[in-house]
């Protein structure tokens, strides 16, 4: 009967009940969830919140709902409670003091109000982020829009559930620092990678971070399974870490250069080996951007050191960008090929090794003191045997391309 009540008062929307008799029915209903079930609880506490919501009520009347539902906070039974919360979580007209209670529940109760409830502002949604668990953190980042203030705190303290459904949300505001700064806690994990890759924009510094972390995941992942020894599998990783910001850099607009150059120094990736690949792959404006930012010299000055013919001023900024003196021989040698062939003048773009430019650095290295370049000999040996897989597989696929062709006119010719 008390059920009843209540959907006949959620039914009448516009119409006013008497004060006297809707506090009648607010009386008998506190006295019937003393005894009634959990599931009728829930019921009839659905009605109570929707009769609340549409029904055209005086101020006493809407008081005295409110204080009903109030004390239904206390309830035992979660089934009332989230009953509640479902009722009420996306309703405008919904009383506060309620919504923060139910906010304030265990997470099955507390999501549908967090994700959908329009009272909080961002301050409570940052108080909620900070000390609530994984579930509610991802009602948040669910929200329709969340603000830059509460994508910041979820990149900062958010679960990975949390930022995973951040980053998903097409109606979420998030500033560059917080993009980096989920690539720094939660780079690792694969979901999150791919999810920042299906957004699109990223900057080119964000792009290389999340390079690096799967080359540094991969690479424990290798030796955790001892594959590999940890030291050669994060030797590999990370030449195929600098492989690929070589081939970054070389598909980015040049005015991005500069700053992944200084996310690579602040990150200790901006070596001498990366500078050499970076060099002996054609790839100039990078290395004369890397040269211009360890010195401290304007660019303008370090790309003419470094087209100069007479080669005069170039071993001076090369010192004062503090790389070490044991590489010189191999920087000075692929400069002089550089300037007399130019640095495309092999095939394969700025993103690929010049073998041919690699020889030439070798027989000027293998000149000098062994005890000193002997680790450069090394990498560059590695350089040659990488670039002329490439040369051969790029070889290969021209052979398939052309024998393709030649069936394609063979097959055009007979059907003519």
């Amino acid at each position: 009967m008390i059920t009843g009540a209540w959907r006949v008062g959620a039914a009448q929307s516009r119409r006013r009940v008497s004060s006297v008799a809707w506090i009648m029915i607010v009386r008998r209903f506190l006295h019937w969830v003393r005894t009634a079930s959990a599931g009728e609880r829930a019921e009839a506490t659905s009605a109570l919140a929707r009769a609340f919501l549409f029904s055209d009520l005086s101020p006493d009347d809407r008081s005295a709902a409110e204080g009903a539902m109030i004390m239904l906070l206390d309830d035992a039974s979660p089934l009332v409670r989230r009953a509640l919360a479902q009722a009420l979580a996306a309703s405008q007209k919904a009383p506060p003091a309620v919504i923060q209670a139910l906010a304030a529940d265990q997470p099955e109760i507390a999501v549908p109000v967090i994700e959908r409830s329009p009272l909080f502002i961002d301050a409570d949604l940052v108080d909620i982020v900070a000390t609530g668990p994984s579930a509610v953190q991802a009602a948040v980042a669910r929200r329709i829009p969340v603000q830059c203030a509460v994508a910041a705190a979820l990149a900062e303290v958010g679960s990975a559930e949390a930022c995973l459904e951040l980053i998903e949300n097409p109606d979420a505001e998030i500033a560059p620092f917080s993009i980096d700064r989920v690539v720094e806690r939660f780079g690792h994990v694969a979901a999150i990678r791919e999810a920042l890759f299906a957004r699109g924009g990223l900057p080119v510094a964000t792009h290389q971070a999340l390079v690096a972390k799967l080359s540094s995941t991969l690479a424990e992942f290798v030796a955790a399974r001892e594959w590999l020894g940890a030291e050669r599998a994060h030797r590999i990783a990370q030449e195929a870490c600098e492989k690929a910001t070589i081939a970054l850099a070389a598909q980015s607009p040049a005015r991005d250069t500069r700053p992944l150059i200084r996310h690579l120094c602040d990150n200790g990736q901006l070596t001498a080996g990366l500078i050499l690949r970076a060099l002996l792959c054609g790839n100039v404006v990078l290395f004369e951007e890397a040269l211009a930012e360890l010195s401290g010299l304007p660019l303008t000055r370090v790309q003419g050191y470094v087209h100069d013919n007479r080669g005069a001023g170039f071993r001076a900024v090369y010192d004062k960008a503090r790389l070490p003196a044991s590489t010189w021989p191999a920087f000075r040698a692929a400069i002089e090929a550089m300037r007399e062939a130019g640095p495309l003048a092999e095939p394969g773009g700025p993103a690929r090794l010049k073998r041919r430019m690699i020889e030439r650095v070798l027989t000027g290295c293998e000149k000098a003191e062994i005890g000193e370049v002997e680790p450069l000999l090394t990498l560059l040996r590695r350089f040659a045997t990488e670039a002329a897989r490439d040369e051969a597989r790029r070889y290969c696929e021209e052979l398939v391309a052309e024998d393709m062709i030649a069936r394609l006119v063979e097959e055009e010719r007979f059907a003519a």
